[in-house]
């Protein structure tokens, strides 16, 4: 076995595991915060080990598709690496059941917003059509942050296939591995300034947010808003994320 096929299968789980990690999470509850707030936290989905695992993939080379370097593109500083397929079994499992529970949603919220594209049930269906329409790059993606990084706001859009909510999980422990580094939303509303928020995550804990817009409630009718997210500057330490992003790129 090459080393590229050992890593890859050493943070292994099994599909039921991974699927009966995300049944287990309060969907309800999840559901009722995404619909006031466009996010949510699913508190320890994955082990300190698990994370430590993850975490320590970033220095092989072989198994992500590209590098990016934020500084050199204007997007903050830091870095991170996209995946390539087949992606770790961990990393593949966790998004086939994620997206799971999350595609009604995307659908309700499509619904409310009159968007008339919805989503399939399997994950595997929605990917197909993403690579039907020529994207193929995988999209997710491990992220490391050092002392006076930070991630300007933004939106992951790779094409004209998106699937409106994403995942990040924090891979280190806050005011241990490192301090500052918090994971922050803005919403622009209509006619609004925009709304900020800083979702306080620990390590294993995941945030599950809009992509791009959301819909609002409000006294003439349903109404969209517009997220971007980010991260804060580091203060000191190091911080590794996974990033969960169900479309794939062009």
């Amino acid at each position: 076995m090459n080393t590229s096929t050992r890593n890859r299968d050493a943070i292994t789980i099994p599909a039921e595991w991974a699927a009966a990690r995300v049944n287990a999470i309060d969907w309800q509850r999840i559901s009722k915060e995404f619909d006031a707030q466009g996010n949510a936290i699913l508190p320890r989905i994955l082990s300190p080990e698990e994370c430590q695992a993850i975490a320590g993939l970033y220095l092989n080379d072989s198994l992500f598709r590209s590098r990016v370097v934020m500084g050199r593109h204007g997007f903050g500083r830091g870095e991170y690496k996209y995946f390539s397929y087949p992606l770790p079994g961990i990393i593949q499992e966790l998004r086939t059941a994620l997206y799971s529970r999350l595609a009604p949603v995307a659908n309700r919220w499509n619904a409310a917003m009159n968007i008339d594209v919805r989503y399939p049930e399997r994950h595997a269906e929605f990917v197909q059509r993403c690579h039907d329409a020529g994207q193929h790059r995988p999209t997710p993606l491990l992220l490391q942050y050092s002392e006076g990084d930070y991630n300007c706001l933004h939106q992951d859009l790779y094409g004209e296939h998106v699937f409106p909510l994403q995942v990040a999980i924090l891979l280190s422990e806050p005011n241990r591995d490192f301090t500052g580094g918090e994971f922050v939303l803005t919403e622009q509303r209509p006619r609004m300034q925009s709304r900020p928020e800083v979702v306080p995550l620990r390590q294993g804990d995941a945030v599950v947010f809009a992509v791009h817009h959301r819909p609002v409630q409000g006294t003439r009718g349903t109404y969209r808003v517009n997220l971007r997210h980010g991260v804060s500057r580091l203060r000191s330490g190091q911080r590794h994320t996974v990033g969960i992003i169900f479309h794939d790129a062009q």
